[in-house]
């Protein structure tokens, strides 16, 4: 083993990188970890099967001299500040053509600002966004790199082998330049905000608006991942509720606190899609729920200041007809957040020059990562037909789905006021269809009310140029 030069190293041996590393093992390459802490290199080396080359280290010069070259080597670190400290730790042994990729979830400015400090040293790096939690790590994830093209070719054998497989393709392809790869898995993260709401935001109405207990909420998500909504959120929906809790008995979801926790790629997502003026609704939305779970202690005294929401007493026979409008309005909205995201890829691949194909992006989320679902291979079919589809909703197939679902929606969405039971993701998803669909918008009084008071002057509809009005 002393004389073994390693395929591939990773740099950061918690649960994530391990499991990687695990895996390409399986699959025949030879593989070497280095972490600071002495436990997490030899859980490394204990977990493999024996006698496949697989070696944990603490020595940062060790590690780097076991790899052959071009090196590759992965860092699976805390974004932000960890990722600079783990560079500069090993930028003394590294030579001109290794290559370092970031496969953490780090803001895209960080990851373009690296590829031009490396590149000055002659390194290439890449920012390779990757999704599937542990399992996926381990049996096969969503990789989504980007960085420079010819130096992939040297990643490519390794990364296809370990990767999810969706009809016998691999779930990772090299999606462009600089930084492309981890703002396809921030734009990703987006989507996700945007789906587990809006499945909170269901599984909340058929608790507290139709009166389902447990047995039954389960089972209606267990259903629903055998139809048009199946996903990986769908169904860890179903187990997720089914857990009893080993201290008290109960549903151990029951016993979760509604604090909910963020580490930033959402907001990320929002922000950024605010810059490049790209509406983005129900993300946006997502983020503001969790900002607003935090204010546990306010929301306890409104309840009792404002009146809260009483559950619904029982559940009764005409439930059935609302859940099957609740999954309606789902698949709805599941579409719509997708064709939101989609937009803003595309708007970003053209400001920050990635060359972005949407095709392959629906393609390699497929399957592995978590926001797999059935409905992204007609995404993926609808950008094989058009290429140039400026959105979603606009392809014959997908507009027609959502035309079709609608109703059910807006059915929710007056019982859901009626009940008094906040929805806000999903209504702000019916808005987006609703004023993306508006030939005219509202928009002209906006217009008149700046140039009013601030003189920002307007268009016209009968005339070309720029205008300004004494109005008082």
């Amino acid at each position: 083993m002393s004389d073994t030069l390693f395929d591939f190293g990773m740099v950061g041996l918690g649960v994530m990188g391990r499991n990687l590393l695990l895996n390409m093992a399986d699959h025949g390459f030879a593989v070497s970890g280095l972490d600071l802490d002495p436990n997490k290199a030899l859980a490394l080396e204990n977990e493999a099967d024996k006698g496949k080359p697989v070696k944990g280290t603490t020595n940062a010069e060790e590690f780097i001299h076991s790899l052959r070259k071009p090196r590759a080597l992965m860092l699976l670190v805390p974004a932000g500040k960890a990722v600079d400290a783990a560079i500069a730790s090993l930028l003394p042994y590294l030579e001109p053509g290794d290559i370092v990729i970031d496969g953490g979830n780090s803001y895209f400015p960080d990851t373009d600002r690296r590829v031009v400090e490396l590149g000055e040293r002659g390194l290439h790096f890449f920012g390779m966004g990757i999704s599937g939690g542990e399992k996926g790590a381990r049996f096969g994830p969503s990789m989504m790199p980007g960085g420079d093209r010819q130096a992939y070719e040297r990643l490519r054998p390794i990364f296809e082998a370990v990767a999810a497989k969706v009809n016998g393709e691999p779930c990772v392809t090299f999606l462009g330049n600089g930084s492309a790869g981890n703002y396809v898995k921030m734009v990703h993260n987006g989507i996700e905000y945007g789906i587990m709401q809006l499945i909170a935001e269901i599984y909340d109405f058929m608790k507290r608006g139709l009166g389902l207990n447990d047995d039954p909420l389960e089972q209606v998500f267990s259903d629903w991942n055998q139809t048009e909504v199946q996903s990986f959120l769908i169904e860890i929906t179903g187990e997720i509720l089914k857990k009893s809790d080993d201290v008290t008995g109960q549903r151990l979801v029951n016993v979760i606190s509604d604090r909910a926790r963020q580490k930033g790629t959402g907001k990320w997502t929002s922000q950024n899609a605010m810059d490049l003026q790209v509406p983005l609704p129900t993300v946006d939305m997502a983020v503001t729920m969790r900002d607003l779970s935090a204010y546990k202690d306010e929301r306890v005294l409104a309840a009792q200041q404002l009146g809260g929401i009483s559950a619904n007493a029982a559940a009764d026979a005409g439930n059935q007809e609302v859940i099957n409008q609740l999954r309606s309005a789902f698949y709805f909205a599941m579409l719509a957040t997708y064709a939101q995201g989609f937009v803003q890829l595309r708007t970003a691949s053209k400001a920050y020059n990635y060359e972005l194909d949407l095709q392959e992006v629906a393609k390699i989320w497929r399957g592995g990562c978590i926001i797999r679902a059935a409905c992204l291979e007609d995404i993926r079919q609808a950008f094989a037909t058009n290429p140039d589809l400026p959105n979603l909703l606009l392809d014959a197939n997908i507009g027609a789905a959502l035309h079709q679902h609608q109703a059910d929606v807006r059915a929710i969405v007056k019982l859901t006021i009626e009940k008094g039971i906040p929805m806000p993701a999903l209504l702000s998803t019916i808005s987006y269809f609703d004023a993306y669909r508006s030939a005219i918008l509202p928009t002209n009084l906006i217009q008149a009310q700046r140039d009013y008071f601030g003189a920002h002057t307007y268009e016209r509809i009968d005339q070309s140029g720029i205008f300004h009005t004494q109005w008082n």
